[in-house]
């Protein structure tokens, strides 16, 4: 019997588990402490974003978010009502929200993605854009994630560029390749390059790793996954995870800092940077004053920033 030799199975299998858990520690280390690409320009979006948010408000732009009931676009939403930097917010959705917990400046439009044209006049006047849209992973190969990870978000950018949108700021995924043997990755990829071929005068695409977030909806299977990973993001916070206050905050400062580049592309570790929240990797001048302080608020309510 297989119990008669516990004591030969049992240490075997405590040394292969630290044997994996040794081999995937110096993965995450490898990952969290390797260079970024170009970080002096990540790190100065943060620190512009604080020096110029008075000046960008005093622009009244509007702006419109669609994706906005997904755990992303639900945090954007709450950035967003923080700053208070744009004078109108449109939300552009399928479905309507309570808006009684958000500012005068946010409406919504219901409008069906596949007849977006029939509903353009949704978008006049709005500049900049935000586009959180995307299902689960585990629609990956359904009719439903091409339709609304791809088609969707092609359809708004479009439309919305028709109508004089000039920055549109869009969530892909981490290794979003258009020649990835990946059926999720590739998909990302293509819609990536065709969001660049329409030349918005500015498009920022974020490339997030594994969102870390508390749903509102219980899945059992989602909890669990999200339990294991937030040691590895305790101790690695920047190598595969992101938690999506980080992502609506980076989103954010990249909008409102001025940049002369038409395209700018944020991979994992550097969209915590751009938010302000992994400062080590930034030069001391370059590190906001506020970086501590993760959120931002408006004048009216006694602050400074």
């Amino acid at each position: 019997m297989l119990w008669f030799k516990c004591d030969e199975i049992i240490p075997g299998v405590i040394l292969a588990l630290i044997y994996v858990a040794l081999s995937l520690s110096g993965v995450f280390f490898y990952m969290e402490y390797e260079g970024i690409e170009d970080v002096d320009s990540h790190c100065r979006v943060a620190y512009s974003a604080e020096k110029h948010i008075d000046t960008f408000r005093q622009k009244n732009s509007s702006a419109f978010v669609v994706g906005f009931s997904g755990e992303v676009g639900r945090h954007l939403l709450e950035t967003l009502d923080q700053a208070k930097v744009f004078s109108r917010i449109v939300l552009i959705g399928r479905r309507t929200i309570n808006l009684d917990h958000l500012g005068p400046e946010f409406e919504q439009r219901r409008v069906r993605f596949d007849l977006l044209e029939d509903y353009a006049e949704t978008f006049d006047g709005l500049d900049y854009g935000f586009c959180t849209l995307g299902t689960s992973h585990s629609s990956v190969l359904s009719a439903e994630f091409n339709r609304v990870d791809h088609d969707y978000v092609l359809k708004t950018a479009e439309v919305a560029k028709a109508k004089g949108c000039k920055h549109f700021t869009v969530v892909s995924s981490h290794g979003a390749d258009s020649n990835s043997s990946f059926f999720f990755k590739q998909a990302k990829g293509l819609m990536e390059e065709t969001l660049m071929e329409m030349k918005f005068d500015r498009l920022s695409i974020f490339r997030p790793g594994v969102l870390l977030c508390d749903r509102k909806e219980h899945r059992p299977g989602d909890t669990i996954f999200q339990s294991l990973l937030r040691p590895i993001a305790y101790f690695f916070p920047t190598a595969v995870t992101l938690p999506v206050e980080t992502a609506a905050i980076a989103m954010l400062n990249n909008v409102i800092a001025p940049n002369n580049r038409t395209v700018d592309i944020y991979e994992n570790k550097a969209i915590h940077v751009v938010a302000g929240m992994a400062s080590q990797y930034c030069p001391p001048e370059l590190v906001p004053l506020k970086h501590h302080d993760h959120s931002f608020h408006h004048k009216d309510h006694d602050s400074e920033f």
